[in-house]
């Protein structure tokens, strides 16, 4: 088994060191700000300076800190040969992201953003349902998500958290990347971007709480998302919509329904008791088949940039109304 560094110990932080213990992975490293163990693995140690981190020569690193801070750990990472595991998304900035693609492709590093609705079953049979060609040419799609902001951690003041700030890369279009992510997963490149975006609740932060966005794809099918913080019950749904057919996915609901013209009725497939952390043990142990060669990233680096490329055209585009084209 490897050894592996968690930089950060969030939420999502502790919750990959519990996966990794129930994988089966005990060589594990904490880089964490205080000085002190974690209590729910205090024998691991702990760091709180990253080149002394580095120095015990981890194998690969996983990035779960706040996503400003994502890159200052990333690059001295694969400077020294560290494979590389980033929660979504990759920075918060275009700024450095070329320089770590590139050191990376050098030194070989394999690398894989923490996009886990790929793991989703859902999802996954949508893709397979696309794959297939089962509804023709797609023309559109359209993904969304929201949930109340205060309660994604009612145990902390949502006012101070990372997505309340500016400065740690909050507001939902970063937050809630994982819609960009998977409809160029399903629909493929992206060319052009528009959007309208803001703070327009009483909530009190300084980053967008609503957007919507608009993108045309390098196919010309049209999508939209929108995100917010807002809903009080979380939703997370999509609708894709080709010529010969109709795709629905219910998160909540775990089913996707799908219509086709051929035989004009609705099909279902339904993975009703699937867990949360069942995407995120499948993500890790994806990750640990990639570092033993058995697998490539299911989302790697380049994937990941092109994501946050889409997410930072979103914000210019609502600051200045244009549409943005994509390199």
């Amino acid at each position: 088994m490897p050894r592996i560094l968690i930089a950060g110990l969030g939420s999502i932080g502790v919750r990959h060191l519990k996966n990794l213990l129930q994988l089966g992975v005990e060589d594990i490293l904490l880089l964490r700000t205080k000085n002190e163990p974690i209590q729910e693995a205090p024998h691991l140690p702990v760091f709180t300076n990253l080149e002394e981190a580095l120095k015990q020569k981890p194998d690969a690193i996983i990035i779960s800190t706040p996503t400003s801070h994502h890159l200052n750990i990333a690059l001295p990472a694969v400077k020294a040969g560290c494979h590389l595991f980033m929660e979504k998304p990759l920075s918060h900035t275009w700024e450095g992201v070329e320089t770590l693609l590139s050191i990376a492709k050098e030194k070989k590093i394999i690398g894989m953003i923490g996009f886990d609705m790929h793991f989703d079953p859902g999802l996954r049979k949508v893709h397979q349902l696309i794959n297939y060609g089962s509804i023709g040419r797609i023309t559109s799609i359209q993904a969304q998500v929201g949930q109340y902001l205060p309660d994604w951690h009612p145990w902390e003041d949502y006012r101070k958290g990372v997505s309340a700030r500016i400065d740690t890369g909050g507001g939902v279009i970063l937050d809630l990347i994982h819609e960009i992510d998977y409809v160029t997963w399903l629909l493929g490149e992206a060319q052009e971007v528009m959007s309208m975006n803001g703070h327009v609740s009483n909530l009190e932060i300084e980053t967008e709480d609503t957007a919507a966005i608009v993108i045309r794809f390098k196919n010309n099918a049209i999508g939209t998302i929108n995100l917010d913080y807002i809903q009080r019950t979380l939703s997370r749904s999509c609708r894709i919509v080709g010529e010969e057919g109709t795709i629905l996915w219910d998160l909540i609901n775990q089913k996707v329904s799908w219509f086709l013209a051929a035989d004009k009725i609705w099909h279902e497939f339904s993975y009703s008791g699937f867990q949360r952390n069942d995407r995120f043990v499948t993500e890790m142990k994806h990750f640990l088949d990639c570092l033993q060669g058995d697998n490539q990233p299911e989302v790697n680096l380049e994937s990941g940039s092109q994501s946050l490329k889409i997410a930072l055209a979103a914000k210019e585009s609502g600051k200045t109304g244009k549409v943005v084209a994509l390199q």
